[in-house]
């Protein structure tokens, strides 16, 4: 009995069938990667950690003419945005959560990266005394300007800091630019901030082994992260030698004894959070775990003609949904709702937590003012109002309202509204008085902040 055999035409069919779907996902794959770096001819040459982004601009027009509208992007999202708006005009709670300290005088949201160098010489919360302008320090400049990449270098960045911001203002003129990202003629993603390297390193680990992916992170950590003024030589320094977790961040400033100010009245020494967008998307984020980048959502790839390129527009995804989020979600407008539930869900719970936190401040500060409380509990309740303020400014301070990181973000603020009643009952605990446990203080004295 004769074995069947196919005849020739089917198998070619299916050859043909075989090879066409291997292509089609071979082409799948190839317009889902990003534009491979390759060698070019520069038109200009670029020098080491040149500060002037134009020049840069010769060579890389399209990402340059995308980094200028940074300058003029300043669109506010229901959350945020970059309009320069006031935190203190639309959350009244925060002049008195930041009593006594610079944010309690002006607070306002940061505009795009053009802007940088300009808006931290507007601050009123820089040289407050008149009197004593030297008492702010050159450390203020480190996240603001592409000159830095340089006097780094030249000067390191210990006697950088030591200069006041007078000083070290004299020699700076570029707004944040190409050379605090990128090598000069390799245009490699680098870390540029000694105070990254520095932390790091802290934690064994070393960037030059990174991925390009991994960079379009790293790079970021230059500055959207969490960090202090050591020392009187006000040394930059980020919160990392035992970890990035919260719990370890403020671990770390406890062993050193550090704070930031003491607030009034209540004796509290306080810590300020900075922007710890860094430290909450990399802690085990459903994003970050994806390998999704910083980059992938904010300098989203698009086309220019035949040229592809990451946009230097860097702004929140919300106002570019269709290439931000479209890249991975096919429906950008669910992407867009959830992000709108996410944030309204932890913008409520971190407004809640405020409440917690005023009437911890006020049980505390009336317990202080008596000779007769009891001064151990007294001094547990100040320690945990520290520790609950820190977490809610933990997750204020971070640029996504809580989006970068829901979990994590509603976690922290869960457990700083739990240490903040702690507080609230301690103090109240160490001057024998149950009426120091009334809530809702807050708007008892002042009018409630509406959400925007």
């Amino acid at each position: 009995m004769k074995k069947y055999m196919p005849s020739m035409p089917l198998i070619l069919v299916g050859v043909i069938v075989v090879l066409a779907a291997t292509l089609v996902g071979v082409l799948i794959f190839i317009r889902n990667q990003p534009p491979q770096q390759r060698a070019f001819e520069p038109l200009v040459e670029i020098k080491a950690m040149e500060p002037d982004s134009s020049l840069w601009g010769e060579n890389f027009p399209n990402q340059w003419s995308t980094h200028q509208k940074t300058g003029t992007n300043n669109v506010d999202t229901t959350y945020g945005g970059s309009s320069a708006f006031s935190w203190l005009e639309r959350d009244p709670r925060q002049v008195i959560l930041f009593a006594g300290y610079s944010f309690s005088v002006e607070y306002n949201d940061d505009r795009g990266h053009m802007n940088a160098l300009e808006d931290v010489r507007n601050t009123e919360r820089l040289n407050l005394n008149p009197d004593d302008p030297a008492r702010t320090p050159g450390t203020c400049y480190s996240c603001k300007s592409s000159n830095n990449p340089a006097l780094w270098d030249e000067m390191g960045m210990a006697e950088f800091d030591k200069m006041s911001f007078m000083e070290i203002g004299a020699r700076i003129e570029e707004p944040i630019g190409c050379a605090n990202c990128h090598e000069a003629g390799t245009m490699r993603l680098i870390v540029t901030n000694p105070a990254l390297d520095e932390a790091l390193k802290a934690q064994g680990r070393d960037w030059t082994t990174f991925t390009r992916q991994e960079m379009r992170t790293v790079v970021c950590a230059n500055c959207h992260v969490e960090y202090y003024f050591k020392g009187d030589g006000k040394y930059l320094t980020f919160p990392w030698a035992k970890g990035t977790n919260i719990d370890q961040i403020i671990a770390y400033y406890d062993e050193y004894d550090f704070k930031d100010w003491e607030y009034p009245e209540a004796g509290t020494p306080m810590l300020k959070a900075q922007h710890p967008d860094y430290e909450l998307f990399t802690a085990d984020s459903t994003h970050f775990k994806a390998g999704v980048s910083c980059s992938d959502c904010h300098m989203p790839y698009v086309s220019e003609g035949a040229a592809k390129f990451s946009s230097h527009d860097i702004h929140s995804p919300l106002l570019n949904p269709e290439q931000a989020c479209g890249q991975c979600h096919t429906d950008s407008e669910y992407a867009v709702r959830r992000v709108n539930l996410i944030q309204e869900q932890v913008a409520t719970t971190k407004q809640n937590t405020e409440d917690a936190l005023i009437d911890a401040i006020n049980a505390i500060k009336a317990a202080a003012a008596d000779p007769n409380a009891d001064a151990e509990l007294l001094d547990q309740a100040r320690s945990l109002h520290r520790k609950a303020q820190f977490m809610w400014d933990f997750v204020s301070a971070e640029n996504s309202t809580g989006f970068h990181n829901p979990e994590y973000a509603l976690k922290i603020l869960a457990e700083s509204t739990n240490l903040a009643r702690q507080a609230q009952m301690l103090a109240a605990q160490s001057v024998n008085d149950a009426s120091l446990l009334k809530m809702g203080t807050y708007y008892q004295t002042s009018e409630a902040p509406t959400t925007p």
